[in-house]
């Protein structure tokens, strides 16, 4: 049988990737790209774009079209045997590219080419394409010494090799533990859906009663809804020291080790190229100008927030004490008694809610939104290969006709995946000799799956996440830049590509909006007025302390990266310990173990940048404010959004795009609006 992923189809054939390809595929790929480097500097006479930076493009496009759907199942359908064959590439890979960003002949080409004749006549992308070029090159460490570059190319390999270890080791041990109940009334409180799926977890392990899992929507039910406070208490503590030296599986998949050499091994990598620690050398690609601007912002917002945090965590423990005698609040009640509380307050809770927002309705939905924005049409296709039989296929057009991006769409959360949502890249807008390649996008979330004859129903915390994830999915397909360097989220500063996601989110919340993505699973009725009305009055229900959690995340983040010192053994729980005694109000059990299951920072790319979350929300607070002023569907502005923001990806600095949009620079009075926290 022919190599799957070296056939020369539009899009992969995932139902015939097996781990065995794997390997020979990514061997013949880089094998041929390193002659066609030799080649292209042998016979260069003099850099231009068509001679230098094209077939360079090329290359990357040949690599990424067999890397691209090894990777992406590797997250959503791991085996033994990918896991293999994905970890013998890690490897070649690293040493691909650190080899690549070393080379000094093509350095020097990029170089030539940015101080020659004809550099002037290239548009604006095209520069910047050439600028992050020179700028990665000495980020690889192109001008070192010959030991040093070997040192370099060293550590690059050894942190893949870590940061692959610290994803896998979250995955095995989310997916080992499994609670099964046999007793109904352990399971008193908890939504009839919550046991409706506990039940089909159980019956497809062939056991009787019920089973629960760490995957979120078994996790957060449990937590929310359950009466049995021990069971509460099983479950938190299992979440909360995944792959750690604590907890039910304590030791067996340890992150320990992995995040002292992680932190250890990027401190040493940042100084080897002139900076004094990982956190300088990760702002080398952000907007924020410097570490005391990052700290300085979090620190305002937390001085802001933490005040309203502490009355309503008082708030929290005065109903607690009030209707069930409790005397001290763990960990594993806060959200139980905040649920309590929200419904008292409101009469409102998720459960509530979901029967309105089945799958179909909310993304058929969603397509209605963005079809109002921004003119899209968005069909779905069943003729294409997925991997999995609940993944769905969809083509976006614009008002032209045009067909602009692909994406596929994987909903449920299921063994072998691993948590969370993300948006990832399939191919990349750019200029081939066969024409522009459409853009195609892997849209990936863990909801909570159909339950017998019932649709799938989501929680609207579900259907946020979804229109932010499907911002990325936009922000990546209907970019008209045509060099793949900066074209969609490719080039923009990581600080900055949250924007159009968090954007997306405010439609999750506006009346018009609504009436398009509710639709009662039953009887097709929109979100009801008294609903929406609670859902509203209870949207900033805690948000302080929301605020603060997520300021707890980015400070520790960020200071464990600029602070790091390698002679000081663990920094990592006293630095969250320094960081929660400052602006957390609930104070986690000491047995909680969070770092080690934080895998935005040690195995995304999100370390000292786990900050980009609260900056990028100030500006799409901002931004969206404009739509507050104007009408939430203008159409006017979605067009301006769309051709300020989306359209022109990564080929301009973030600011000067936003005030293209926005007329001036962002102001954080939105987002403190918003939050409530202004009130």
């Amino acid at each position: 049988m022919t190599n799957p992923l070296l056939h020369d189809n539009q899009l992969p054939v995932f139902s015939e990737i097996k781990a065995e390809f794997v390997e020979p595929a990514l061997n013949q790929v880089l094998e041929q790209a390193k002659k066609t480097v030799e080649t292209l500097l042998t016979n260069m006479t003099e850099p231009t774009w068509q001679s230098l930076v094209l077939p360079m493009e090329e290359l990357d496009a040949t690599i990424d079209k067999v890397w691209s759907p090894v990777s992406h199942l590797n997250s959503v359908m791991n085996s033994e045997e990918l896991r293999v064959a994905y970890n013998a590439c890690l490897p070649k890979l690293s040493q691909f590219g650190t080899e690549l960003g070393q080379n000094e002949a093509l350095y020097k080409a990029y170089k030539d080419l940015a101080e020659g004749d004809s550099y002037a006549d290239l548009d604006l992308a095209q520069k910047k394409v050439i600028d992050n070029a020179l700028r990665d090159f000495r980020l690889s460490g192109v001008e070192l010494s010959k030991e040093d570059r070997d040192k370099y190319k060293q550590i690059s390999q050894n942190l893949t090799a870590l940061t692959a270890k610290f994803e896998e080791n979250l995955l095995d041990a989310t997916h080992d533990w499994k609670k099964h109940i046999t007793d109904e009334a352990l399971l008193a409180g908890l939504p009839e859906s919550t046991k409706g799926m506990a039940a089909q977890f159980a019956q497809r392990e062939k056991l009787e009663g019920w089973l629960f899992t760490l995957d979120f929507p078994s996790y957060m039910p449990v937590m929310s809804y359950a009466d049995d406070r021990d069971f509460r208490e099983e479950m938190y503590t299992a979440f909360a020291t995944k792959a750690s030296d604590q907890g039910p599986s304590a030791g067996k998949w340890d992150n320990t080790q992995v995040m002292a050499d992680i932190l250890s091994l990027r401190h040493e990598l940042a100084q080897l190229i002139g900076f004094d620690n990982h956190a300088q050398r990760s702002l080398a690609t952000k907007m924020a100008q410097s570490p005391e601007q990052v700290l300085d912002f979090l620190n305002d917002l937390a001085t802001r927030s933490k005040p309203i945090a502490e009355k309503e965590f008082d708030q929290l423990k005065a109903f607690s004490q009030e209707t069930a005698g409790m005397t001290e609040l763990e960990a594993w009640d806060v959200t139980y008694f905040a649920e309590k509380l929200r419904q008292q307050r409101y009469s409102i809770s998720q459960e509530e809610l979901k029967p309105y927002f089945p799958e179909d309705k909310v993304v058929s939905g969603l397509f209605s939104v963005v079809n109002r924005l921004y003119g899209l049409d968005i069909k779905e296709r069943t003729d294409i290969d997925v991997w999995h039989k609940d993944v769905r296929f969809f083509d976006i057009f614009d008002e032209q006709g045009e067909l602009r991006g692909q994406f596929y769409l994987d909903l449920f959360a299921r063994n072998h995946k691993r948590g969370g949502a993300w948006m990832d890249e399939c191919l990349v807008r750019r200029q081939t000799e066969e024409g522009i390649q459409t853009p195609v996008a892997f849209l990936t979330c863990n909801f909570s799956e159909a339950v017998g004859d019932q649709p799938a129903l989501f929680t609207h915390d579900e259907v946020t996440t979804l229109f932010h994830e499907f911002g990325h999915g936009l922000h990546h397909m209907l970019t008209k830049i045509h060099h793949a360097g900066v074209a969609g989220i490719n080039g923009v500063a990581w600080d900055a590509v949250e924007l159009p996601s968090q954007f997306m989110e405010n439609w999750a919340w506006e009346r018009e909006a609504l009436d398009l993505i509710s639709g009662h699973y039953e009887t097709g009725e929109v979100l009801p007025q008294d609903l929406f009305d609670k859902m509203i009055a209870a949207r900033n229900f805690q948000s302080a302390m929301v605020m603060v959690r997520q300021l707890e995340f980015s400070l520790f983040d960020f200071r464990l990266h600029l602070e790091f010192k390698p002679d000081q053994g663990d920094q990592v729980d006293k630095i969250l310990a320094e960081v929660r005694e400052k602006v957390a109000v609930v104070k986690p059990p000491l047995f909680n173990r969070f770092a080690h299951s934080f895998s935005h920072i040690f195995a995304g790319g999100y370390a000292a940048g786990y900050y980009s979350y609260k900056w990028a929300e100030v500006l799409s607070a901002d931004a969206f404010s404009k739509f507050e002023e104007k009408g939430i569907f203008d159409r006017a502005t979605g067009i301006e959004f769309l051709q300020a923001i989306l359209e022109q990806g990564g080929s301009k600095e973030p600011m000067a795009l936003f005030i293209e949009f926005r007329g001036r620079k962002p102001e954080i009075d939105a987002l403190l609006r918003h939050t409530g926290i202004a009130a």
